[in-house]
Formats: structure tokens, sequence, C-alpha cells
């Protein structure tokens, strides 16, 4: 992935320009909660940020500036996922844990068909992930390739890292002690509790699968000896809690502390308390962030009115689809009657999710229930639960759904992923005795994957809009954009700059450029997305651009509306001049920079 990085760099096109900004803004000025740079006098906590936090505080400590520390993250995600997904493996599939891995290379259908059908290899990563009508349907290698450091690629790690621990305290917390339980309870509990500050549409799919889990751990306690029945477990242990400080408080105040301090070791004694504590410590460990956090929010709950085709649907699930049905072949060759729920399901008129429910309605009947049957059984809910139903929001009639796929298929594609890897290494173990292969096979198969991947990113050029050779993702202004490149590299070094004036040109362009690259806060950076996540509360938005415009062409008000806006700085560069009417050098701010056709004024010196 660094090599990736490397042919590829340039903070240049997508959302890049918006990852950055965060970034830069979240290393220049590390407050909580950071400073929004494309919203003067505002802060993110309209926007799930914590990936931001996290990867800014590595550059800061490191000492890595923001346009390298930007060409890490990813590959950073990458390796920490890879580690987890095969440590994951040694639990589901122990034969072939190198398989579980495979579930961040692996393309979905559409893009083999593509290639099969010619197109360039550019041509092929985007329209693979636009395979389902109006929506995105990523996967993890089009994410890590394609280089937004978004917070739905950054979250995957941790996605990761709470589906090994899930499958870990299935098997695991009925063994473990009252230490034992009590640390995997609290990292289990910072893990999910990230979810909403690092990517708030995990937390919408893991919540209740948490709950899932923490069932699935107390029905496990039913088999133990010592199980009296859910409640009565849990009043049993209530019970001994109340008689513990009872005891305390007859006898002497060190005896009532005493039994007091046994009250975490009772509750974590009980069975069911994975199911209960997760959450609680979720909530507790963030509970600052989500005080804090004041975004727009779902705007409610719809029905689907234009399913997925079947074949769109295949394109993008069909892998996964395909072993789960192999998995569970004998099965249906024995139970046909069991089709039955598919068939209405598809008579119904949601095709797709009647093709989903095919391997879930087995695996659901089957009678193992293993860890990796449970993460397929997970995946398959959720893409089926798209096709029923989807989340509001403000993307219009014709992308309606869009959201929805896009940030609930990234889940679904990992929890399908494992599982799929581990039924396949299930299905080779039955045909592949143990020592079949040599010893040093592996290390030789390693050997091969590992320079394949190296040296591919090098080799197969992806027609990128800027030439790479450097993990500078800001590199390519020498020659692209050489005045802001040599003007962003004097702000960036520029003390006292609270805000600077810079003009607004819509989103997804070059326009906010400078905030974007320096973190410094500008008035408005791109409209759209502030809209999305602010709404026009009190009318700022409009307001915004017009005052803008107002700073570069009424000299008379171009210091009163600095002030207003918390300015410092003001930026006059090609694209400037090209949107605006430009008269600031009428207003009497002082000039602090002029080369390269680029000036930069201070508003006092």
């Amino acid at each position: 992935m660094v090599s990736v990085r490397f042919t590829n760099p340039s903070i240049s096109y997508a959302e890049k320009f918006m990852d950055h900004a965060f970034l830069a803004s979240v290393m220049r000025v590390p407050v909580v909660p950071p400073l929004d740079p494309w919203f003067s006098s505002g802060y993110l906590n309209v926007y799930y940020y914590l990936g931001y936090w996290m990867f800014g505080a590595l550059g800061i400590t490191s000492g890595v500036p923001s346009q390298i520390s930007f060409n890490l993250v990813l590959p950073t995600v990458f390796g920490f996922s890879a580690v987890l997904l095969y440590a994951l493996g040694r639990m589901i599939a122990p034969r072939f844990p190198w398989m579980v891995p495979a579930t961040l290379v692996i393309v979905n259908p559409s893009f083999i068909l593509q290639v099969i059908q010619g197109k360039a290899a550019g041509s092929v990563l985007w329209d693979s992930t636009r395979t389902i009508t109006n929506t995105i349907n990523e996967y993890p290698l089009f994410s890590f390739l394609w280089g937004d450091v978004h917070p739905h690629v950054i979250g995957i790690f941790n996605q990761v890292l709470f589906i090994f621990l899930l499958v870990y305290s299935l098997l695991r917390f009925k063994d473990l002690d009252v230490w034992g339980r009590a640390l995997l309870i609290l990292i289990c509990g910072l893990s999910l509790g990230s979810m909403p500050p690092i990517n708030t549409w995990d937390i919408i799919v893991y919540a209740p699968v948490t709950l899932i889990f923490g069932f699935m751990i107390w029905r496990q306690a039913k088999k133990s000896p010592q199980y009296t029945g859910f409640w009565r477990d849990l009043t049993g242990y209530v019970r001994r809690l109340v008689n513990s400080a009872k005891s305390g408080l007859q006898l002497r105040c060190a005896q009532c502390l005493g039994g007091i301090g046994r009250v975490p070791a009772i509750i974590l004694e009980a069975h069911g308390s994975f199911f209960f504590l997760v959450p609680v410590t979720a909530v507790l460990c963030y509970l600052p962030f989500y005080l804090q956090m004041n975004t727009s929010g779902i705007l409610g709950v719809g029905l689907v009115h234009t399913p997925t085709a079947p074949v769109e649907f295949l394109l993008v699930h069909g892998f996964f689809i395909l072993v789960m049905l192999l998995y569970v072949a004998h099965d249906i060759w024995k139970r046909p009657l069991f089709l039955i729920a598919p068939a209405v399901v598809a008579l119904a008129g949601f095709p797709a999710a009647a093709i989903a429910t095919v391997p879930l309605v087995y695996l659901l009947a089957g009678k193992r229930q293993t860890p990796a049957e449970i993460l397929a059984m997970l995946g398959l809910a959720i893409v089926i639960v798209c096709e029923f139903f989807y989340l509001k929001d403000n993307m219009g009639e014709t992308y309606y759904r869009m959201n929805t796929v896009f940030k609930f298929y990234i889940p679904a594609w990992l929890l399908m992923g494992a599982s799929s890897f581990s039924m396949v290494s299930t299905m080779a173990a039955r045909r592949v005795p143990p020592g079949y292969f040599p010893a040093w096979s592996g290390r030789l198969a390693l050997a091969v994957v590992s320079v394949i991947l190296i040296v591919t990113p090098l080799a197969v050029p992806l027609d990128p809009p800027y030439t790479g050779g450097t993990l500078d993702g800001l590199a390519y202004l020498e020659t692209a954009h050489p005045g802001d490149s040599s003007a962003i590299a004097f702000l960036r070094s520029l003390p006292g700059v609270k805000g600077i004036v810079e003009a607004e040109g819509g989103d997804y362009t070059y326009f906010g450029r400078v905030s974007s690259f320096t973190g410094i806060p500008t008035i408005i950076g791109w409209p759209f997305h502030e809209y999305m996540w602010r709404t026009d509360t009190n009318g700022w938005y409009g307001k915004r651009l017009s005052d803008v415009r107002t700073i570069y062409e009424d000299p008379e008000m171009t210091r009163e509306l600095m002030k207003h806006y918390n300015m410092t700085h003001l930026y006059v560069g090609d694209l400037e001049r090209e949107r605006y009417n430009v008269r600031v050098e009428e207003s009497g701010l002082v000039t602090v920079y002029n080369q390269n056709g680029v000036l930069i004024y201070a508003l006092d010196g």
C-alpha cells in the first residue's frame, strides 16, 4: 500500500481535498473538537472526526507533516487490518488462516467482467463500484487504491478489530477469569465506542451485532452445570451483591468497603455481563465526544421502491453468495422445502434479497452455528435489509439510497468476506490432508505474493492525474500550480494566521485549496458539504458566499467583513481573479507575500 501511494500520492481529486483539510486542521491546531477549515468559527463536531484526530496525533508525534502523513494513513489501516484478519483466521480457519486476509484484496465480479470486456484499468476500478444503479458499492481494495482518507476507509481497521474481539469473546469469554473478562469488556467497549466518532454509520451495524454476540455468549452458559436460568442467574448475582454490602455494613467500615469492592467481580461473574457491560463501557469511554457531536443526523427510515436488479446484485456479492451456496449445498439437497422462504421474498418483488435469503435460511437452520457461519449470516442480513429499507438524507430522489448502500456494504463485505474465506478453508481442509504441502511451500507462496503486491503498483499504470515518485501529496503543485505551491508553503510556516479568505467555487473542485492544504480556516470551503453537515440554519449559506464576493470586490467592506469572520489574511491567486473582480489593493490591507502571481494580504500587518 505504501507502494501504491508512492505512485499516486497527489491530493488532487475526489474527496482528498476534504480529507487532507481535516487532517491538516487537526495537526495545525490540535484542539477538541477540531476547527472546521471550511467554516470559520465552526468546529468539526458536525462530522465524525476521531479517525483524523488519531492519525493527526501520530503525525504530530512523529514529526511527519500532514501532506506525507496523508499518504501513510491508508497503508497503516490496511496493514493493521490484514494482521487482524490473519489473527481472526487463526480462530475460524486454523488450517489456512492466510486465506481470510484476502478479504481486503479480492475484487467483485463486476471488476472481472469489465476486465474481460477490455476496459482500461482506471475505468474498471471506478465502474466496478457503480454497478448497482444510482448507488456506490465500494469494496476495500478499491477504497485503498482510490486513496481517499475518508472515515469509511479509516474505520475498516476498527471494524476488523471489533469482529476479531467478538469472535474471540464468543469462543473464550466463558473460560476467562474475572480480570480477563474485565480487560476483554474494556477493549470491546473502546472499539465499539469509537465507531460513532470515527464513522457513525458503523455503529448502526455493530451495536445490534454486539447484543447478538452478548446473547450467544449468555446462551453458551446454559450448558454450564452452574447455570440456573438467565433471570435467576442475574437476580442471584444481584442478591449476592446486596448481601455482600449488608455484611460490610453489619460489621465495620473496612469490611463494608471490601463488600463494595466485590461489586465489579460479582457483576463480571454473571454470564450476561458481556451483553450489558460492553455497551455501557462504550458510552462511558467516549462520553465527551458524544456530548460534543452536533451532526444533523439521519432524517428517518424509508422503504426502498427500486430494489436492486439480480444481475447487479450478483456482480457485487456473487463470489460470497457462491461460496456460501457451495457450503450449504448438501443441506439444500436434503431440505429443499426451505427454498419456499426465498421464493416468497422474490414474489414480493425483491429478487436480490431472495438470492441472499437462500444461504441465510440454510445457515440459520443448520445446527453447527460456527463463528464463520454467524459472520456470514450477519453479512447477509445487512445486504437483505438494504433491499427493504434506507436511511433518509438530503441526496435527492435519484440517489435516495446511495449512502445506505455505500456505507453498509463495507461492513457487509468484511463480514461475508471473512466468513466466505473461512468456508473455503473448511471445504479445502476436507480434501487436503495435513502435511500434503511441504513446509517450505507456504513461505515460497508468501514471498511470491509479496513481490507481486509490491511491484504491481510500480509496473501497472493507473493513469493518475500527476506523476508520483514521492509520498508528498502536495509535490505536484510545483509543476501544476507553481504559484500556489510556494504561497501555500509560506502560509504553512507563517505564525499567527487564524483565518484565510480565499475564493469559493463549489464542491469537488480545486477551489478551497488554500484551506485544504494548510488547515487554516476559511469563510466557506465546499458549500454543499457544509450544508449537509449543518443545514442552512440562520441563512448562513447564501450570506457566506455573498460576503466572500463582497470582501474581494468592495474594498470599503473588506476589513469589516474579515474581522467579522475572524480572518487575519487574504489570498489572491488565479482562481480569485477568475472568480471575482478583485479590488483588495484598495482596502488598505498589508501585503506580506507577492510571488509567482500570488499575493497574500494581512489585516494588520
